[in-house]
């Protein structure tokens, strides 16, 4: 299989990066600062990196790129701190990263016009609620407040839902060239691949998160691609990603690792 990595310098791109070639897949990475990528990554065989800014290119480009393709995995996301100031990068430019990184893939797919569906993973956040309604908690009184509050002054939360809710709603089920998942875990911590639950829907309020590794977030996102069944399950769905082992809580249902 060919996937096309949206990125490769951050900590999820080189995980998910790491974890397709460690699975005998080619890997075409699309990153702005190659030289930030690890040497012992960037000398493995099947990886050709391509330096450029993902906004920078034209839909006909990343067709271009993206031409014998399998699969697209999009794990952008914003920084939060600009150089040494903390938090300052949550309100820098671009504010509508990943929304505009999953318009272009999509376009770009359905410009191709694969014979067989290109397979798009792309990387969330469990803070977003699912458009199509399906999630069993639901947002009340406070929560609510601050949800509306975040989405009104934080733009990669921003960012976060209008991806959410463009592939689920523009792209949906309909397209005869695009299969999605998009990926919500909780909390991001570092640690390596262990036990982890997925599930269908939100079970709680989003500030009172559980916690995932980024491994085994790239372990699943990996999965997705390698498994036709796994990928049937999860098939144009928001699947919930967390550890299966919650320090001061009790254990979640159904792991998955």
């Amino acid at each position: 299989m060919r996937v096309l990595v949206l990125g490769g310098s951050g900590n999820m791109d080189k995980l998910d990066v790491q974890q397709l070639l460690d699975r005998g897949h080619e890997v075409q990475a699309i990153v702005r600062s190659p030289e930030s990528m690890p040497s012992t990554l960037v000398s493995k065989p099947k990886l050709y990196v391509i330096k450029a800014s993902l906004l920078d290119l034209s839909v006909d480009d990343l067709s271009l790129h993206m031409k014998g393709c399998d699969a697209v995995v999009c794990t952008l996301g914003h920084n939060l701190n600009y150089g040494r100031v903390p938090v300052l990068g949550i309100w820098l430019n671009p504010h509508d990263l990943v929304v505009r990184a999953t318009q272009m893939v999509c376009e770009s797919i359905n410009k191709l016009e694969p014979t067989t569906p290109i397979k798009f993973v792309l990387l969330n956040t469990v803070g977003v609620e699912n458009p199509d309604g399906s999630d069993k908690h639901v947002r009340r009184g406070f929560e609510h407040k601050v949800d509306a509050f975040m989405n009104a002054t934080v733009p990669p939360y921003a960012d976060s839902v209008r991806s959410a809710e463009y592939i689920s709603s523009e792209v949906g089920k309909g397209s005869k060239h695009v299969e999605w998942v998009t990926v919500r875990p909780d909390g991001f911590i570092d640690g390596e691949v262990s036990e982890y639950t997925v599930l269908e829907t939100t079970m709680y309020a989003f500030y009172t998160p559980d916690k995932i590794t980024k491994a085994n977030i790239a372990h699943f996102m990996c999965e997705l691609l390698d498994e036709p069944k796994k990928w049937e399950q999860w098939r144009f769905k928001m699947p919930v990603i967390i550890d299966t082992h919650q320090p001061g809580k009790q254990t979640q249902p159904s792991p998955h690792a």
